[in-house]
């Protein structure tokens, strides 16, 4: 009888992206992605942050429940799932948004954004006043 071979899983660079960042995940879908993004807030975010952030993800995946492009719920799942990552890993404290996502949103996105910058520079001040007090 002829001893077994034990195969072991060892690491690879396979499916890395150049070492700067871990490897995506199988997309997660929606209902587990959400849970999920309520969890990482919920571990790794302060209070004021997370209420916002909550908010946030509730409101956009609302608004998203009804599409039907294939791409379009990729992107979007994509997204969020590189977000949830991205907090998880903590990865996200001072990060700028790439120049190239800026340039793909639409006008409503940008609004969008511009409001969500609004928000969180109010809350900033709400902090610093409450700390002053």
């Amino acid at each position: 009888m002829r001893p077994a071979i034990r195969l072991r899983a060892t690491p690879t660079a396979l499916g890395s992206t150049k070492g700067l960042k871990p490897a995506p995940l199988a997309l997660l879908p929606p209902i587990p992605l959400y849970r999920r993004l309520f969890r990482t807030h919920r571990k790794f975010l302060p209070k004021e942050m997370r209420l916002l952030g909550d908010e946030y993800i509730k409101s956009e995946f609302r608004a998203h429940q009804r599409v039907e492009n294939p791409m379009h719920i990729i992107g979007f799942l994509t997204e969020w799932q590189m977000y949830a990552q991205k907090i998880e890993g903590e990865s996200w404290r001072g990060e700028k948004i790439d120049k190239g996502k800026i340039d793909k949103m639409s006008d409503q996105q940008l609004g969008q954004l511009y409001e969500l910058m609004q928000a969180i520079q109010k809350t900033a001040r709400e902090g610093d006043d409450s700390g002053s007090a």
